[in-house]
């Protein structure tokens, strides 16, 4: 009995310590870590977002791109650092949900080193050829796969990204052979598929609307549930009958696990005050990002869903890296 009352006097101190800590942040400059080269569709978001949350939480938030290994180096550091709410992490699919069900061992765990505050925005991938592609439609690049298996090439920005296995959930669900070329990162994946290097690829929207509209690269189809309203001429995958092929790419504001829960709802609240805004909508909409909020529960309940999701699938395909 001694033992018991001995606990809850220390729940309750701990309890204490916790909230009186959580009440006066924050008091200092917040770390948000990007886990990708500056210029990309996470320092697209990024910016603004930081920005908006400078101004609501009263201090400064200042963006680190942590760069290398699909997201996964920013991950870990952030998964490493003092869950205190001063060091924030802009994570994707990639690093929290995709990469690590292709490597044998990384230095965190996703379903236990973080703590999910809420997402920020999404959007489809779209299936992109380049020019020197003799295709006018997806009916016509499925049959010119299908003519030559295995020699159609598909870039990625890297192993494990969503663009490769967006590739390899495609190829499966159609039943295609088709042949994975990966670049370190986005830039150099489209650059090489303007210049014919290689034949397609799942591009992320945001990273390849300009191109697009320029006429440069041909859009076949998107991934998500519904068209895309910059792209309103293009269909889904679904809609062209190849079935399970859905795929969206969220970002979206994680901690280091541990974090208290005061702190959670307090950015928490800000992240669903910045996606409300008019503003901040319009902008994220002209780069073909959707963007949304959740609470944190739900948020991880995504989070573990989509991680199942691609480990099954990369059990299946044999993907699984040392």
């Amino acid at each position: 009995m001694k033992i018991y009352k001995l606990l809850i006097v220390f729940l309750f101190l701990i309890f204490t310590s916790w909230s009186s800590f959580s009440q006066n942040y924050p008091n200092k400059p917040i770390r948000l870590i990007v886990p990708f080269p500056p210029g990309g569709v996470a320092d697209i978001i990024a910016r603004p977002l930081a920005e908006n949350l400078s101004s609501l939480l009263g201090q400064s938030v200042i963006i680190e791109n942590k760069a290398g290994a699909t997201g996964t180096i920013g991950a870990s550091f952030v998964a490493n650092s003092a869950p205190d709410g001063y060091t924030l992490l802009l994570g994707t699919s990639n690093e929290i949900a995709m990469s690590p069900s292709l490597f044998k061992t990384l230095p965190y765990d996703p379903n236990k080193a973080f703590t999910p505050i809420s997402p920020v925005g999404e959007f489809p991938n779209v299936l992109v050829v380049g020019p020197h592609l003799p295709v006018k439609s997806f009916n016509d690049f499925l049959s010119l796969i299908r003519k030559d298996p295995g020699k159609i090439s598909f870039a990625s920005s890297g192993t494990g990204s969503t663009n490769h296995l967006t590739a390899v959930l495609f190829a499966n669900q159609a039943k295609l052979s088709i042949q994975h070329v990966p670049y370190k990162g986005g830039g150099p994946a489209v650059a090489d598929l303007l210049g014919g290097h290689v034949d397609a690829l799942f591009a992320t929207l945001p990273s390849a609307i300009a191109q697009i509209k320029a006429g440069k690269l041909q859009a076949l189809a998107v991934t998500g549930e519904y068209r895309s309203s910059l792209l309103p001429d293009v269909p889904t995958i679904r809609e062209l009958g190849i079935i399970g092929v859905s795929v969206t790419t969220w970002n979206g504001v994680l901690g280091p696990a541990n974090i208290s829960p005061v702190i959670v709802q307090q950015i928490n609240k800000a992240i669903a005050t910045i996606v409300s805004q008019q503003n901040f909508k319009d902008k994220m909409q002209s780069v073909g990002v959707e963007a949304i909020s959740s609470q944190p529960q739900e948020f991880l309940i995504r989070i573990r869903g989509e991680y199942e999701k691609w480990s099954n699938l990369v059990r299946g395909s044999n993907l699984i890296l040392d």
